[in-house]
């Protein structure tokens, strides 16, 4: 019963992480600024990867191996959002226009 549990945990944040993965590529690829690519990259990334290293976590079990899989779940969910505002605020001082409703799409 425990396994079937743990592996069907596993099937739902895997699907979970490649979801929000394909969400976050579909966002820097459809967005039209930097602004938006950058805030779709940060959230729908930042949950893919997190869903996936659940996953591992899971399937790995009680362990070293784990400890340091949930360690590198936490170092991402810290990084990969700062990472994204400094590239957003790098474009805004750069002078980077943000896209409004009545821009033509780019």
């Amino acid at each position: 019963m425990i396994t079937t549990v743990r592996i069907g945990l596993i099937a739902v944040f895997v699907a979970l992480g490649l979801f929000f993965t394909f969400v976050s590529a579909t966002g820097v690829i459809r967005l039209p600024d930097v602004f938006s690519r950058a805030h779709t990259a940060s959230q729908a990334d930042t949950l893919g990867a997190g869903f996936a290293l659940a996953a591992v976590a899971l399937t790995i079990g009680w362990g070293p191996t784990a400890v340091k899989t949930v360690l590198l779940l936490f170092f991402i969910f810290v990084t990969n959002p700062t990472a994204a505002h400094a590239i957003a605020r790098a474009a805004y001082e750069e002078g980077v226009e943000p896209w409004t409703k009545g821009d033509e799409r780019r």
